[in-house]
């Protein structure tokens, strides 16, 4: 009963924690084939021009514990974003975030000619942190009660973490929180014309 009471309060959180979980299992019994259609290569978009691998990436892991760790920090983060800005606003974030974090990451391969593919939520999942910083700085209601440094240095935590770990794909982390900040801007804005209207 709990279970149903929270996927009902937080159900984009838990659809993007199920799409992740499962697309891990299903590339698992498939010998790692989803994998290899999906990693986020410069070859393989801009050359063989499979584009897809752009929205793919988001949803890839490549082990048990890249995808725990993502899908905790989603789950929380997702479910405490979703009661007090709205379910809309975290679809967006996720996938912009997502989508835009990749494209920063072919951009910044591209420039420094690294070959080495890459995937995962991480990307997606900045763009929460985004999302949410855009919100306390514009003083969004559903967040005035969370205090600026703590957010900040949140997301300081995020990015120094990623630097200070080998093999992580930094361009996508900053594009994803760029891009979810720009969702959480784009969001507030419409909320305040909306309410204006009316």
């Amino acid at each position: 009963m709990e279970f149903m009471k929270e996927l009902k309060k937080h159900p984009i959180t838990f659809l993007l924690v199920g799409i992740n979980v499962v697309v891990f299992l299903v590339n698992g019994i498939l010998q790692d084939a989803l994998r290899s259609y999906g990693v986020l290569t410069v070859y393989h978009v801009l050359l063989e021009k499979e584009y897809w691998r752009i929205v793919t990436a988001c949803f890839l892991h490549g082990n048990f514990m890249h995808l725990f760790n993502n899908m905790v920090t989603l789950l929380f983060l997702g479910m405490f974003l979703e009661e007090r800005v709205g379910k809309q606003p975290v679809l967006w974030a996720y996938l912009c975030a997502g989508i835009g974090g990749n494209i920063v990451s072919l951009i910044y391969k591209l420039g420094n000619g690294i070959k080495a593919g890459s995937l995962g939520a991480s990307g997606a999942i900045f763009g929460l942190d985004g999302l949410l910083l855009a919100k306390v700085l514009l003083g969004d209601r559903g967040v005035r009660q969370i205090p600026l440094p703590r957010v900040l240095f949140m997301v300081f935590l995020s990015v120094y973490s990623g630097f200070s770990s080998p093999g992580i794909d930094n361009a996508a982390h900053i594009g994803g929180l760029l891009f979810g900040f720009l969702v959480g801007v784009g969001n507030h804005f419409w909320l305040v014309y909306r309410q204006r209207r009316h």
